[in-house]
């Protein structure tokens, strides 16, 4: 049997690693839209593609061909669309499902294998390194027991997919609001939380709560 791991998170290597000692499975691992295509997949012909983190459209021509699994850090249908974790922070949730589910036409409405529970607590960074033990017990569930997807049922609620000027502190009056702005934009790939003057732009990371009217965290001055 052969799987392929797409994704392009560094958190992920030890993901990969784990999998490829798995007996009797072959597992390749693609991390760029150009390895991503028909041509090289008709190759590899894999008998499913695991999605664990990816941030392009995945195109039709490919998952209507190939059986694709997707991992979104939602309780779906809960929570369609863009930018899950951070849409689960700013609404104040501390916990969520990691949901996997086949790729389809529309996005995120696919039928779901299965979920699992997830802490939503620290910055995005360390959320991103829990989910992946997590995901790696889905993955392997969905293969031994041989799992069939089952269409999603609840009431539909959808995200928007936030923008790196979304993560400005300006005009945020708790600080609570501020400690989850911090963490949840807190990782590798995304724009941090920040606060811009005229003259700079002031970039926020490693937030600590101290108390209802402290935080402590790392700033990165930046002259514009």
């Amino acid at each position: 049997m052969t799987y392929i791991l797409l994704t392009n998170k560094s958190w992920h290597d030890s993901l990969f690693d784990k999998l490829s000692e798995r007996p009797s499975e072959k597992w390749l691992r693609l991390s760029s839209k150009e390895e991503f295509s028909v041509s090289n997949l008709n190759k590899i012909k894999p008998n499913s593609i695991f999605i664990p983190h990816w941030s392009h459209i995945i195109p039709e021509e490919i998952f209507t061909k190939f059986n694709c699994i997707v991992f979104h850090m939602t309780d779906l249908p809960y929570g369609r669309g863009g930018s899950p974790l951070q849409n689960l922070i700013v609404r104040n949730q501390n916990e969520t499902k990691i949901s996997a589910l086949e790729v389809g036409d529309g996005l995120d409405t696919g039928p779901v294998y299965l979920k699992k529970s997830l802490s939503l607590h620290g910055t995005a960074k360390e959320i991103f390194l829990r989910s992946k033990s997590v995901i790696e017990k889905m993955i392997v569930e969905i293969i031994e027991k041989n799992l069939l997807p089952i269409p999603q049922k609840g009431e539909v609620v959808e995200f928007n997919r936030r923008r790196s000027q979304d993560g400005n502190l300006e005009d945020l009056k708790e600080l609570q609001q501020i400690f989850n702005f911090i963490r949840m934009l807190d990782c590798e790939g995304y724009p941090s939380a920040f606060i811009e003057t005229e003259d700079f732009r002031f970039e926020f990371s490693r937030a600590s709560l101290k108390s209802e009217k402290e935080i402590l965290a790392d700033v990165r001055i930046i002259k514009k």
